[in-house]
């Protein structure tokens, strides 16, 4: 399936919207500060000395380019297409967070801002942002919802040790919407000091822009790794969803080749409101944290509460360019539950010696699923996100290992 636009290939509107999608949604004192921090980040794309210190700490601090391993166990056992693993997990940080917090931390640095602020959720990104804003030498504040910090107690003693300021959210269903809500809330309060390091391809414009660009690394590589391997393009790619930062990393390089594409939302516990966070399988498009995008919403267009194993999905609405892709049906959505990624996460530990995050056990468990249908000469590219360490104690709790 090719896109026949070169939308992807481009930057989104003047406005900010991919499609219908995205825009800037927010108070009118805010717009002068949104659209310095787009101008600002397009003079980086031409400026050197900002480009090669970037690079510079991609290969030398992060360790890219991160490794495209070919799962022959996990192959072997399915019988079915070839499974490769785009080793996001091997990053310093352990997830693909880092290579978009590292230039949001420079781009905050070039512009003056006294502080890096964000939201996370599995802490992976909270973890990435103070890392950063560590090596570049800014303070940082990270707000994380009450639950997340009690499931993801690793990641909350990381941001301590690397100098970040916690604010625990109590208020609301205490995850990631919350979380997102309070950071946002203090950034009002000083946007002209602060630097906001939204951690996925979410917010308003130029956000889901300069998030998705940062991530593009990842395909871009991976592109070139599949040729050494297999000397062909691959024929799917799968990633998981919850903002969608990972998945379209993956999937930009990609959107005018002839590969099918897999997004895989959280179905949770079931598919009763609060039980899930299958936004682009259930939800419908409207407003939230400064885009219109599908949003899991009320029927008067309040964002519902959500649930998910992994603490990283668990968020009701999605990137803008998401919900472009789903309307023009380039890339497919599909869900998983809580039992599917729990069973994806222990075999991939057992067969390949490798402890995936929850997160992305969810895009393990649909190649899991989808493998066995495939004739054994095509090929799957997953997305291994993140690394599990954060959330083993979890694992051990709901499993009492």
């Amino acid at each position: 399936m090719k896109n026949n636009s070169d939308n992807y290939q481009n930057t989104p509107n003047s406005k900010g919207y991919f499609g219908k999608y995205g825009g800037q949604i927010i108070p009118p004192q805010l717009k002068a500060i949104f659209d310095e921090i787009a101008l600002e980040y397009q003079k980086t794309q031409n400026d050197p000395v900002f480009l090669e210190e970037y690079n510079n700490l991609l290969k030398d601090y992060v360790g890219r380019p991160s490794p495209l391993y070919f799962a022959k166990n996990l192959t072997k056992k399915l019988r079915g297409a070839k499974i490769y693993l785009k080793r996001e997990d091997l990053n310093h940080t352990g997830a693909h967070k880092i290579n978009h917090t590292l230039g949001e931390a420079l781009l905050a640095k070039k512009m003056g801002k006294k502080k890096l602020l964000a939201e996370t959720g599995a802490g992976q990104h909270g973890v990435a942002l103070a890392t950063a804003a560590a090596i570049v030498g800014i303070e940082c504040e990270i707000h994380m919802g009450a639950i997340d910090i009690k499931k993801q107690h690793p990641n909350v003693i990381r941001m301590k040790l690397l100098g970040a300021k916690i604010i625990e959210v109590k208020s609301g269903g205490c995850c990631l919407k919350d979380a997102v809500d309070s950071a946002f809330g203090a950034f009002l309060k000083d946007p002209q000091n602060i630097f906001f390091g939204i951690g996925s391809v979410v917010g308003p414009h130029p956000y889901p822009m300069i998030v998705r660009n940062f991530q593009s690394i990842v395909g871009k590589e991976a592109k070139k790794q599949i040729f050494e391997h297999e000397n062909k393009l691959p024929d799917y790619l799968i990633a998981c969803v919850g903002g969608g930062s990972n998945a379209i990393g993956l999937f930009h390089e990609f959107l005018n080749d002839d590969v099918q594409m897999i997004g895989v939302e959280p179905s949770g516990r079931s598919f009763k409101p609060g039980d899930h966070a299958a936004t682009l399988t259930l939800g419908k498009p409207g407003e939230i944290h400064g885009m219109f995008t599908y949003l899991l919403q009320d029927k008067n267009g309040n964002p519902l509460p959500v649930h998910s194993i992994a603490s990283g999905l668990d968020y009701p609405g999605v990137g803008p360019v998401h919900s472009d892709l789903k309307d023009q049906k380039r890339v497919k959505y599909e869900v998983i539950n809580d039992q599917e990624a729990i069973k994806a996460f222990l075999e991939l530990s057992k067969v390949e010696g490798i402890i995936p995050a929850l997160e992305s056990s969810h895009a393990i468990a649909q190649a899991i699923k989808l493998a066995p249908q495939l004739d054994k000469n095509k090929i799957i590219i997953v997305n291994l996100s993140g690394r599990g360490d954060k959330d083993i104690d979890y694992v051990e709790k709901l499993l009492n290992i």
